[in-house]
């Protein structure tokens, strides 16, 4: 079947002002493929669509992700997008950003 996520964001990746891509940054309520714990979170590759009716997100790696609950729109800039991946929120990540400016 696939992922079912809470507590999700939709974060584009900017460079230069630009949209490089979308990944979808969520908790796990549960996963039938096995990858992930409950509660874990997920970064996931670039998203191939979103259907806002059935709130489906696929990705181009093919996974499927059933969103939960309220979600956001974020953005953080692409030479950041590495600590996304390591599990640091867009708030972190935008927060460290000003800090270090």
């Amino acid at each position: 079947m696939n992922t079912v996520v809470k507590d999700w964001q939709i974060v584009s990746i900017l460079s230069d002002d630009e949209l490089v891509g979308q990944v979808l940054y969520a908790t796990v309520i549960d996963d039938s493929t096995l990858r992930f714990y409950k509660d874990d979170y997920v970064c996931t590759s670039a998203i191939q669509s979103i259907n806002t009716y059935t709130r489906i997100v696929t990705t181009a790696s093919g996974s499927i992700y059933q969103l939960v609950g309220e979600g956001k729109r974020s953005e953080i800039d692409f030479k950041f997008h590495e600590l996304l991946r390591l599990g640091h929120s867009p708030e972190e990540i935008n927060e460290l950003t000003r800090m270090a400016h």
